[in-house]
């Protein structure tokens, strides 16, 4: 007699509705999309994960969430269009990255695929299948291959933001009395807010845009489609690093491959009203918001210190959500927009070491990062050292490129945090401390290459400040470059026009320091790094975690201090 083998369903929720069948690829660790998988192949290149190496064309990809990079949307739209994306999306928790580049997908290409949140319990039971078959908001999964002919039946899916609260302009906008452009935007805007949990749209007063990084030429089609249909930022825009310096590539000797579509992203941006700020540390310009504040910033180490520095409010917005918000003046109302998702969940305890330097905060904030994951922290123990802005701004980054949540707190330091209760809103949080030893594990990790012998000195991931560049001129005052070594600083054009006009750029030309603006170097390729170069030193926790996969080199991380000497004769 025949045996039937009933298989597992679990039903969650779609977050973007379809069908898929295949093989399960699955982590317990978040994974940034930006800087983690290669977006013209689908392999994992973040060397840290234990996906790494893995392929995700054809299968269905189960990680806990995102993290890291805003630009992880750019790079799944592009893994759409080239067929080199995964079958599905499974998530345990509401996730607006990945999904919002399917959604872009869906809304400006006609091509998707499912994206799914499952409960806890059966995520982890997903985790240990070999196969899964999805159809709507519900999986079957098993040890060998299903079908969807294995599953029952669903209902058609549920209309996108039905349960918002729009207004008379929301409802014109989406009827196209503003036109196509800003029709399109809005029902991206719309669709986010409903998976966000959102009761209303609301006003912002700036955006900052980080979809201007050039992923491959789904994000240059989605840009000049938006400006082709008369796209016009609706409040002031901000405009990211682009993946080239954008003056001047052609004599840096860039690809033209890379170069001009690159450029032709940001022109196509800069048409539509952005301002071509080109900087991925926006809170060093003139236009910084303040405290209390509604703005719509993407970029993950922006988003993170607008938050927890400034006390500005923003989620962390996916690229294209970006413009799409900029275009329309009109962003969700939730996450950290609202007081109940800015408030600390675990409180990370720091037990300092004997001395600490400016490499103290990247490594700190890396640290923090991978034990918070996707909980909002407060960090205590850390008040007394007195951080500067540039070493809440290192702190920030490196954070951000290891955890999915939008703000930290420090204790005494940042602006919601006076006091432990504050940061908390008064409630009970649990707690974990940080070690010499987790700082010394975490150190480990961002030096890959050991004590070798550095063949280029990398800073500015992010933005060099006006602070860092005397400093560097400091150190580099009466001293020798080796000539075998390259060092080469990224900043904003207005923090370089500030040092110019200052004269400190004269000594650090005298050195051998090079300047390069309107790119950075998570998108800095051959042949500004030198070919031959095997040895990259930085300063960064984040250039230092997503180095290795981005440039196929070796990473030393230190201190500002030590990259000089590294330098030096």
């Amino acid at each position: 007699m025949m045996t039937t083998v009933t298989m597992p369903i679990a039903r969650g929720t779609a977050l973007v509705w379809g069908q898929a069948q295949g093989p399960v690829l699955a982590s317990d660790l978040e994974l940034s999309f930006w800087g983690g998988v290669d977006p013209t192949t689908g392999e994992v290149i973040d060397r840290h994960h234990p996906l790494s190496g893995q392929w995700l064309a054809g299968r269905i990809l189960v990680i806990p969430g995102g993290r890291g990079s805003c630009s992880g949307s750019g790079v799944m739209l592009e893994l759409l269009l080239n067929g080199h994306g995964p079958a599905a999306l499974v998530f345990e928790r509401p996730e607006d990255i990945l999904t919002l580049g399917v959604i872009v997908a869906e809304e400006l290409f006609a091509t998707a695929v499912p994206v799914l949140v499952l409960p806890p319990d059966s995520f982890r039971a997903l985790r240990q299948a070999g196969y899964a078959a999805i159809s709507g908001d519900q999986v079957m999964y098993a040890g060998q291959p299903v079908t969807l002919t294995d599953l029952p039946p669903t209902g058609p899916a549920p209309q996108a933001g039905a349960r918002l609260d729009l207004t008379a302009d929301d409802r014109a906008c989406l009827a196209g009395q503003r036109g196509q452009a800003a029709q399109a935007a809005l029902r991206m805007v719309v669709r986010m807010a409903g998976l966000q949990g959102a009761d209303r749209l609301m006003d912002v007063t700036q955006v900052h845009v980080d979809g201007c990084i050039y992923t491959g030429p789904g994000s240059l089609a989605f840009a000049e489609r938006l400006r082709d249909w008369g796209g016009r930022v609706a409040v002031p825009t901000s405009l990211n690093s682009l993946s080239v310096d954008h003056r001047r590539w052609r004599a840096q000797g860039i690809d033209p491959a890379l170069g001009e579509p690159a450029a032709r992203l940001g022109d196509a941006y800069v048409a539509m009203g952005a301002r071509p700020t080109f900087t991925c540390a926006p809170y060093l310009l003139d236009t910084a918001p303040v405290l209390g504040e509604q703005i719509a910033w993407a970029e993950s180490n922006a988003v993170v210190y607008a938050n927890s520095v400034l006390g500005a409010r923003t989620m962390k917005y996916p690229d294209f959500l970006d413009i799409a918000i900029a275009l329309t003046g009109r962003a969700p109302c939730a996450g950290p927009h609202r007081d109940e998702h800015r408030r600390a969940t675990v409180e990370v305890t720091v037990t300092l070491p004997e001395t600490t330097d400016d490499a103290f905060w990247p490594l700190l904030g890396y640290a923090v990062g991978g034990v918070a994951s996707s909980r909002i922290p407060v960090v205590t123990g850390v008040a007394s050292l007195a951080p500067s802005s540039d070493d809440l701004k290192a702190f920030g980054a490196a954070f951000a490129t290891v955890s999915a949540a939008p703000m930290f707190h420090i204790a005494g330091v940042t602006p919601e945090a006076a006091t432990l209760m504050q940061a908390t809103g008064g409630e009970a949080v649990p707690g974990i401390r940080l070690t010499a030893a987790d700082l010394a594990a975490a150190w480990q990790d961002l030096n890959s290459a050991g004590d070798a012998a550095v063949d280029l000195v990398s800073l500015g991931n992010p933005h060099f400040s006006l602070t860092e560049i005397r400093a560097l001129a400091a150190l580099c005052r009466g001293r020798t470059r080796n000539p075998a070594v390259a060092v080469i600083v990224t900043c904003g054009r207005a923090v370089y026009d500030q040092a110019a006009k200052e004269g400190v750029l004269e000594g650090l030309d005298s050195f051998g320091v090079r300047f390069v603006t309107d790119t950075c170097w998570c998108m800095i390729t051959d042949p500004l790094i030198p070919p031959a170069a095997q040895v990259i030193m930085t300063t960064s926790g984040k250039y230092a975690h997503y180095g290795p996969g981005l440039t196929g080199r070796r990473f030393r991380f230190g201190s500002l201090a030590a990259c000089v000497d590294a330098a030096s004769l």
